[in-house]
């Protein structure tokens, strides 16, 4: 029979999923950012403040940080630090799939939810630039993309 150490058997501890230590770090920063905290141009904390919080070796850190660089949110600059990137998603309001694409590679689930849509007379412009005739409608879709439950994008 397992030993009870507080609030958590020992058994319980060893069948709850290890989460690498590295995996550790990129998911708090990853959460800082993709909540606001960290907002774009902010600087990440240097390496080696970052292996004296979580008491680990630098390499463990480089890894994390490699990974947030390769998802595109962070920039490393060379001895200036790591800073929060600006969101690429500045791209046209249909590309959803590219969206979802980002938030996927943030690990993250991705959702939306459609807050508007409506049927409006074709401006000028909408018609030149949709190639629609005069008295030519237009639907208008307006939408929230959600990263892990929390909006991203609209």
């Amino acid at each position: 029979m397992a030993r009870e150490r507080g609030n958590v058997s020992e058994a319980a501890e060893q069948d709850a999923p290890q989460t690498s230590l590295h995996q550790r770090i990129l998911d708090d920063i990853r959460g800082k950012i993709v909540s606001g905290e960290l907002a774009p141009g902010a600087r990440i904390p240097f390496e080696h403040e970052l292996t004296a919080a979580y008491s680990c070796s630098r390499m463990t850190v480089n890894k994390a940080l490699s990974q947030l660089a390769k998802a595109g949110l962070i920039e490393r600059r060379r001895r200036s630090g790591s800073f929060v990137t600006r969101p690429r998603s500045q791209a046209a309001v249909l590309e959803i799939h590219d969206i979802k694409t980002e938030v996927e590679a943030l690990g993250l689930p991705y959702g939306f939810a459609l807050t508007e849509r409506r049927r409006r007379k074709a401006t000028r412009d909408d018609r030149e630039r949709l190639g629609l005739a005069e008295g030519g409608q237009v639907l208008e879709l307006a939408c929230r993309h959600m990263a892990g439950g929390r909006a991203f994008c609209l």
